[in-house]
């Protein structure tokens, strides 16, 4: 695997792949990488002749500087996963490389409500930061695919709609939320979790599940008032927001009525670390 962090490099590098004609298969991270990142990692490199992967932790998407702080960097040991598991090339730029002279350029794209509820109400100019860099990442990589986790289903709906908005010519391929054995959606901020929050930290997926087991039987409002109480029984849990939401548009849902494309996501403090987490309904 090589290793680059100069945009003209990886330009140079990838060319005489683009030349043959080559499928590049592409996957963004901010590092503290897990089992979720490296199976996609697996999944591109199944579907592509070169597969390429990011590292770089995203200033202008937090909209919380503490959060950015504590964000977990190992690039030594994110690297050594990476190259064991067949990864081609790693770009972990600086900032300075991605946004010189401090420019991150403008965020054109009318998205509607896409991008304003939920993560966007809550973290409001986080997705500004993501559409950002991400449109950056595909104009640098110019891949044929690009790969997202569906734990941040949200992030995938916003990326979808960039790339058809924009006419890019990649696929957004979305692959399934890889879990602890307890059911925890993988995450980087899961190593900011205490011993005693850890293990009670799988009472998110438990109310998630439960939430999909009871379906259309149960009004959606009171299904989304007793998820809220059921997760918060413990204190130590805050729920930001809990939403069944239509999986492409994401605005709420208000009755089932023939609805069956639906999606329920939720984000949650448990001590001070921020998880999220959804399941679909009805698949």
């Amino acid at each position: 695997m090589i290793e680059i962090s100069k945009i003209k490099e990886v330009k140079l590098w990838l060319k005489p792949h683009l030349k043959k004609g080559l499928r590049i298969g592409f996957v963004p991270t901010m590092g503290a990488l897990h089992e979720g990142h490296i199976r996609l990692i697996r999944q591109s490199k199944q579907e592509n002749d070169i597969t390429v992967c990011s590292i770089f932790v995203n200033p202008i998407q937090f909209n919380n500087q503490d959060d950015l702080v504590k964000y977990p960097r190992n690039l030594m040991l994110d690297a050594r996963l990476l190259r064991n598991n067949g990864c081609d090339m790693l770009f972990s730029p600086e900032v300075e490389e991605m946004y010189p002279d401090g420019k991150t350029g403008n965020h054109d794209i009318e998205f509607g409500m896409l991008d304003k509820v939920m993560e966007g109400k809550f973290r409001p100019g986080h997705f500004k930061g993501v559409v950002i860099v991400v449109r950056k990442l595909f104009g640098i990589f110019s891949p044929s695919n690009a790969y997202f986790g569906k734990k941040d289903y949200q992030q995938l709906m916003v990326i979808t709609r960039m790339k058809e908005i924009l006419g890019l010519p990649v696929n957004i391929i979305g692959c399934e939320t890889v879990r602890e054995d307890d059911g925890l959606a993988m995450s980087s901020r899961n190593l900011r979790l205490t011993i005693g929050e850890r293990q009670v930290a799988r009472r998110i997926f438990e109310v998630l599940c439960k939430v999909r087991e009871k379906g259309s039987k149960t009004p959606v409002w009171e299904l989304r008032e007793w998820a809220i109480k059921k997760i918060q029984e413990d204190s130590r849990f805050r729920v930001e927001y809990f939403e069944i939401a239509d999986r492409e548009t994401l605005m709420p849902v208000e009755n089932w009525g023939q609805k069956t494309q639906a999606v329920a996501l939720t984000a949650v403090y448990l001590g001070d670390v921020r998880l999220i987490d959804n399941v679909e309904l009805f698949s």
